[in-house]
This record gives C-alpha cells, structure tokens and sequence, in this order.
C-alpha cells in the first residue's frame, strides 16, 4: 500500500520501476469487449473490490488500471490531451490540488451523474470534479504510553503535553515533512487557514525534537511499537488501517477542529471513452460503490446515501461542526504558486528551529 498521499509536486520526483497496467478481463468472456482505462493513485489490490464490483454490474465492460503516482496522473493526462492523444477515461487521485486544476484548466468534462444533485455541495465542483472519499486528519498515539492521562485532544493540549512532559518525549514526536509530504503540506496549509495559534504547535513540536517523515507509514510504525508517543496530522484512513492490527495505536480526531481530505474523480476531457468513465464514476457515487469503498476498501465514503461508522454521514452526526473538509474548489490551487509554497515551507522550517 502506498502510505505517502501526495497533493501538490511530490510526485516530480519519478519512480525508478513504472508499475505494469493491470488488465481485468470482461466477465462476459468476449473478446472484443470493450475497455475502460483507468489512471489512479490508489493502489491495484486496495481498488480491486471496486473495479470487480463495477465488473458485476457491467460483465460487457474490461478494465485496464494504471496505478500510478498523483503527479505522474496529471502530468500524463496533460500531456496526452496536449498532443491530441486520447486518454484515461477515468482519472482517481490523492491529489485534489491537481485534479481541481485540470477540471479548472479545461482537461475534465462535465459529467452529470444521477447523484450530482444530491452529492454534498463541497465535494462536487461543478458536476466536473467530485470528492468521493471522506478521509479526517487525526492525531495518533501510543496507548501504553498514556496510561496515566488522557491523550492530547486538541492542539492547545498537544502544546502543553509538549511543555509539561520535556525531556521525557524528547525525540519521540513524528509529523510529516511538509516538503516531501503532499497530504503533509495540504494540511499544513489548512492549519494555517483555521487556527491563528499553528506555530505555536510548530514550534512546541520543534522544541520536543519532532522527527520527520514521507509516508504516514513511517510514523504508525513507530507509534505502534513505542519509539513515538505521539503523531500529528496523519491521514485517518490509514490509521485506522494501523489501529485495527495493532492495539497499541490509539486515535484521536482533535476537537477544536478536525481537517478532511478526499480523493477526487472525474473524466478527462480527452477520454477514449467517456461513456465508459461516467458508468465507473456513476458506480463509485452509488450506493453499491461506496459501500464497497467503506467496508471492504476500509476507505470512509462521503455519499450521503450511505450509513456506517466508515462514512461522513456518521462522523458529521457525531462531530458536527468539529469536521472541516476540504471543499473541491479553485482555492485548492492557491499552493501551487510556488512562491506561496515556498514561503510557507520557509516559516515551517524556521519555526521549528526556534527552541
């Protein structure tokens, strides 16, 4: 599974091995059925529950699944459209920032879906780009480490943890690296947004010896084995991945404010076959599609149709206003100007050398 999500340029940086397409044959058996290309970020074995549930209710309908990086989706698409070339006829991506700007940019078509009128407003840019996941930021913890106290569960008690326990957790404090990490940056970026107190955060981390990390892998590994008491702003979905195998990683989603993030769909302009990559997104928005994403892909779905603990509907009737998500919208693009990346990167790294 890839840990890193990656929304902005993480992605400049190439794999050395290009992951083969994978080829799901038609069930009808026909040989000259036709084929969906699909180009996504989310890895072959985790969406197979998905592609085989679309299979069942299309069995005329192969499916060829280019697993690749978020940077290397919008770059291709890009590319291929550019050259008058046909492309995915259906495009999934960590990377909202990216996806947002080739709807923006005139490289998504307009699809309008049965549940485009009913999609909540923030997720659906449009009826071009829709969130199609309802993934919150959480802080992690070791749950034997925490045995005498609660865990911190707001930012203002995650500074004083900091303050009060010192020496003791000195280095034992992991986040992402926000200029390798493309979820690390985007949620960053909305800290910065809700909370005017952030780097005060910043700093009590840097004072604390916080460590670093590209993938929230690298930090629930950590967590779970006691190196790390505490993490900041991990994706939810795969925490509670890491939880569920390992007992001594507790979650906590922060009640001052919980950020989510969702992975975006939509059909590119330049499609093969557009019919074929509004079927696929018109599965991946029904019932059916998200609860297979909630319960066998272990991914929250944001449908409203769908009821469950693993989807927004339960976290918003239990967390209400505490949840932020991210809304599907040019303001997403506003990071890509690199010098507002850069600035941001550049007071991130001197705040955390203040201690």
């Amino acid at each position: 599974m890839r840990y890193l999500i990656s929304f902005l340029f993480f992605a400049l940086c190439p794999r050395l091995l290009l992951a083969a397409p994978v080829i799901f044959p038609a069930l009808s058996g026909a040989s000259d059925a036709r084929t969906l290309v699909v180009y996504s970020s989310l890895d072959e074995p985790l969406a197979k529950p998905m592609i085989l549930g679309f299979q069942q209710a299309n069995p005329d309908v192969a499916v060829r699944y280019e697993d690749m990086l978020t940077g290397e989706i919008y770059d291709r698409i890009v590319k291929e459209t550019d050259a008058g070339l046909k492309t995915a006829d259906f495009a999934f991506s960590s990377a909202m920032d990216l996806q947002v700007k080739l709807s923006n940019d005139g490289y998504a078509q307009r699809s309008d879906m049965p549940m485009s009128g009913r999609w909540p407003a923030w997720a659906n840019w449009r009826n071009t780009a829709y969130a199609l996941t309802f993934e919150p930021a959480v802080f992690v913890y070791h749950k034997p480490s925490f045995a005498k106290e609660a865990p911190p569960s707001t930012r203002a008690e995650f500074v004083a943890y900091l303050k009060r326990h010192g020496a003791d957790v000195f280095g034992r404090i992991g986040t992402y690296d926000i200029e390798r990490s493309g979820v690390g940056f985007l949620f960053m970026s909305r800290d910065q947004e809700q909370f005017d107190d952030i780097w005060d955060v910043i700093q009590a981390m840097g004072a604390a010896g916080v460590k670093l990390y590209s993938t929230s892998q690298a930090i629930l590994e950590r967590v779970a084995d006691g190196r790390f008491v505490l993490g900041y702003n991990i994706l939810g979905s795969y925490a509670a991945d890491w939880a569920k195998r390992h007992p001594d990683v507790g979650i906590v989603l922060p009640k001052d404010y919980t950020v989510v993030m969702s992975r975006i769909g939509l059909v590119p302009q330049a499609s093969a076959n557009p019919d074929l990559g509004r079927r696929y997104l018109e599965f991946f928005m029904s019932k059916e599609g998200q609860t297979i994403m909630a319960r066998q892909l272990q991914i929250p779905a944001v449908s409203p149709d769908v009821a469950g603990e693993n989807t927004a509907n339960t976290m918003q009737e239990m967390l209400g206003a505490q949840l932020r998500p991210v809304p599907v919208s040019p303001g997403l693009m506003v990071y890509l100007d690199q010098v507002k990346r850069s600035r941001l990167i550049a007071r991130w790294n001197e705040v955390l050398r203040l201690h």
